[in-house]
């Protein structure tokens, strides 16, 4: 690690477990030789998808989102499960769970650390194009999602004016602006 900036981990446990993430703390020794502990949300990789119909409209989701008690608008995206063999397959599963479509390509996008100050999330985000509304949709039992399309410009719009506010969504497009278009 450059410059000795690592800090060494001596001991870790799970401090509360939930459905979707666990809370972790490790003992750590600084590199200054303070030992001390370090909190943070242990989480499942996850999958973000960017997706585009045959007409180029958006497929997006309007979601509650307890944390900040509103409706969020945003992608599908959700945890990469142990049965999924490869990222595109949870990429595919997510897509078709929240929104009953399915893509006829994908591509990777890029991968991110989120919040990487509280978090080891890892989430990878995709494009998936010529979208079609075929699969049955399998919401799990906490999800409230109405599915809808929306022209990508407006989608665009949302996250530049900084009415559309979810990160993950937000980063998606941006990402899609800056390399593929």
């Amino acid at each position: 690690m450059p410059g000795g900036m690592a800090w060494e981990t001596t001991a870790s446990e799970i401090d509360y477990a939930c459905p979707g993430f666990d809370v972790r703390r490790d003992e750590v020794t600084l590199p200054d030789g303070t030992d001390t502990d370090y909190h943070y949300v242990d989480e499942s990789p996850a999958v973000v998808v960017l997706p585009f119909t045959p007409e180029g409209d958006v497929v997006v989701i309007e979601e509650w989102r307890q944390a900040v008690g509103r409706v969020n608008r945003g992608l599908p995206a959700g945890s990469v499960d142990e049965g999924d063999s490869d990222l595109e397959t949870a990429a595919r599963r997510e897509l078709a769970e929240e929104t009953g479509y399915e893509a006829d390509s994908l591509e990777h996008l890029t991968t991110v650390e989120p919040t990487n100050g509280i978090a080891n999330s890892l989430h990878h985000h995709f494009l998936a194009r010529e979208c079609e509304p075929t699969a049955d949709r399998g919401l799990d039992f906490n999800e409230t999602i109405r599915v809808e399309t929306t022209d990508y410009a407006d989608l665009l719009s949302g996250v530049v004016d900084g009415h559309l506010r979810d990160g993950r969504t937000a980063l998606a497009v941006m990402h899609y602006e800056l390399t593929r278009r």
